[in-house]
């Protein structure tokens, strides 16, 4: 599983296809956890 993904935006929404989602999944126990969102422009 990988640890990061792209997702392109468009008109301010996550462009996303048909069958496209984002999940996130848990399997080091309880503790702090650390989300970086990274926004680049054209």
């Amino acid at each position: 599983m990988g640890r990061e993904t792209v997702v392109a935006v468009t008109n301010g929404r996550l462009d996303f296809g048909t069958w496209e989602q984002v999940y996130y999944a848990e399997f080091d126990g309880q503790r702090k956890k650390r989300v970086l969102v990274k926004i680049i422009g054209e």
